[in-house]
């Protein structure tokens, strides 16, 4: 199964918003994460710099690519744009982050 991990920036001070409003996900935004192919998609944060770390665990059929030209998607983005680094379109600003090693039921790790 495809996986993709990445790091996002919040800006000073906004753990606690960010954690509050992905408490109150919207039902239409899960809906279509799910809807995509996203099986398991966990974010952590450093606390202390407001820096995201997330990992998505994708089917093998996904078309998470597609979410960007998605009205939900957009929207979600505008909601977040005032508390974390996001490019001109809203979007977060994400560094994908290369596997260097897994311990997985299939591995000899």
């Amino acid at each position: 199964m495809p996986v993709r991990a990445f790091e996002m920036q919040l800006y000073p001070g906004q753990v606690a918003e960010y954690r509050r409003r992905h408490d109150a996900i919207w039902p239409e935004l899960a809906d279509l994460l799910r809807e995509a192919g996203v099986y398991d998609y966990r974010i952590f944060v450093n606390e202390d710099s407001g820096r995201l770390f997330a990992v998505m665990h994708l089917a093998e059929a996904h078309h998470v690519d597609e979410l960007p030209g998605h009205e939900v998607m957009q929207r979600w983005w505008a909601y977040m744009a005032d508390i974390m680094e996001t490019a001109p379109d809203d979007a977060p600003i994400t560094e994908a982050l290369e596997p260097v090693f897994a311990m997985t039921p299939e591995s000899n790790g």
